[in-house]
């Protein structure tokens, strides 16, 4: 397995080697263009002179007289090669003595021609190194009558060029080896936050969650070090949630239990004369058996829903009559905890699909909790609404309400509040699951000592 500190070292080796290499040809390139353009810049001045010079004093003559007669004035300008070339291409005369059969057809010769200065810049079967020639036009009256070409080598200026190039390299290859040497512990303030953070993952990974991340730098690395103990934090709360949990039921179930059990012992091992005390012994079985089912049913509801099993069995229903419903079933648990229970419900809403059963969990368990966190003479409303194509309901008490501090968290699995009417923590929760499968929302806002809302949104959908 490729490291990445390795990775990292080849990456910038490469970026590095890359941009250097770059640079380099660019700057050959320019010193180049600048040596050739001075070169050019020299022969055009020196051959301008020339062909103003023949203008002025030799135009009279003709250009092939003016070979023979004053050949010199041509190549006491200039050190270089000269050659004149008629208008067909034909060199009259060359300084060094080549003599060319055949007509002269360079590109700088074809330009000048035209009348124009011609450049151009390549290798003589002459020479062994590369030339430059600067060919233009000689004009007589304002007519040309041949062509001047200058011709020097370029061996000195390529070596100047090489030498300048080897400079360049040389000190390009230092940066290179400079480069790949700090590349090395650049690459360790990568890795090695990441390795720690990778160390302090796998004891996370082992069951160690007392151990933390230390952030070095605020970067990425350093959020996923935050990220890392923050998510340690909510494991070790999430594992102290779920045992207060486990607690908290087996607390739950040992009451009803041990309620079974003593009435069970004491009617199995004594006869009752009695009638009143046997059936109030069996009356404390069966509401502790009811109490017993209800819990665990509510157990299995939490499985399913953490299993992702529970599937909602949808019908059309008339919202007037589930909420008329709602009130008939919890009127009497208000008129028994003296508790002022005010229902109100829109007329003409829509017929809409929902899991009855479900839903009447939900609203069971937030008027079960309302009652509960509100003392006698208290009030509960529950209203239903329908807006904007949803149904609202709305469940509201003047209770003792929830901390700010509690709020955020009482939707969270497993857990119970302050409050020792707190039971195992999951109603909500699994009333949040339910609302959320039904595509709505659930939200709850609160005061301390001044109440609590509970607003669910159903969207209205047709099946």
């Amino acid at each position: 397995m490729k490291s990445i500190k390795r990775r990292l070292v080849i990456n910038f080796m490469v970026a590095i080697f890359i941009s250097v290499i770059f640079f380099e040809m660019l700057l050959i390139s320019f010193v180049k263009q600048y040596y050739y353009k001075n070169v050019e810049d020299v022969l055009t001045n020196q051959i301008r002179i020339s062909a103003e010079f023949y203008s002025r004093y030799f135009s009279n003559s003709t250009l092939e007289d003016n070979v023979l007669d004053n050949v010199d004035v041509f190549w006491k300008q200039t050190p270089s090669q000269v050659q004149i070339i008629d208008l067909s291409g034909k060199v009259l005369m060359d300084s060094i003595g080549i003599i060319w059969k055949d007509p002269m057809e360079s590109i700088d010769v074809k330009q000048a021609l035209k009348g124009e200065k011609g450049t151009w810049t390549g290798k003589v079967n002459y020479d062994d190194d590369y030339v430059m020639a600067v060919a233009y036009p000689l004009k007589s009256n304002g007519k040309i009558v041949g062509i001047l070409r200058f011709i020097t080598s370029l061996k000195e200026v390529n070596a100047g060029i090489e030498r300048i190039s080897f400079i360049f390299l040389s000190i390009g290859a230092l940066v290179i080896f400079i480069a790949g040497a700090v590349s090395v512990p650049l690459a360790n303030t990568i890795t090695g936050p990441i390795k720690e953070v990778t160390q302090v993952a796998e004891k996370m990974a082992l069951g160690n969650f007392k151990i933390r991340s230390k952030k070095k730098l605020d970067d990425e690395i350093g959020k996923l070090s935050d990220t890392l103990n923050f998510m340690a934090d909510e494991i070790v709360k999430k594992d102290q949630l779920k045992n207060e949990f486990i607690s908290s039921v087996s607390h739950e179930l040992r009451t009803p239990l041990t309620a079974i059990k003593g009435w069970a012992i004491v009617l199995n091992k004594e006869l009752f004369e009695d009638k009143e005390t046997l059936r109030e012994g069996l009356e404390i079985i069966e509401k502790e058996s009811e109490r017993l089912t209800t819990m665990v049913e509510e157990l299995l509801d939490f499985s399913k829903f953490v299993s992702g099993k529970i599937i909602l069995n949808k019908e059309e229903i008339s919202i007037e009559n589930f909420v008329d419903h709602i009130e008939k079933y919890m009127g009497p648990r208000a008129v028994r905890d003296k508790i002022k229970f005010i229902v109100d419900c829109e007329k003409n809403i829509p017929r809409m699909y929902i899991d009855k059963n479900r839903m009447k969990q939900v609203l069971i368990n937030i008027l079960d909790n309302a009652f509960k966190f509100t003392g006698k003479e208290g009030i509960v409303w529950f209203d239903a609404k329908h807006k904007r194509n949803a149904l609202y309901l709305s469940i509201k008490d003047n209770g003792c309400g929830i901390s700010s501090e509690e709020l955020p968290k009482v939707k969270e699995k497993f857990y119970k509040g302050k409050n020792s009417k707190s039971k195992n923590g999951i109603g909500l929760s699994i009333c949040d699951e339910i609302v959320q499968l039904h595509d709505g929302d659930l939200t709850i806002q609160s005061n301390l000592y001044e109440g609590t809302i509970v607003n669910i949104r159903l969207p209205i959908k047709k099946c």
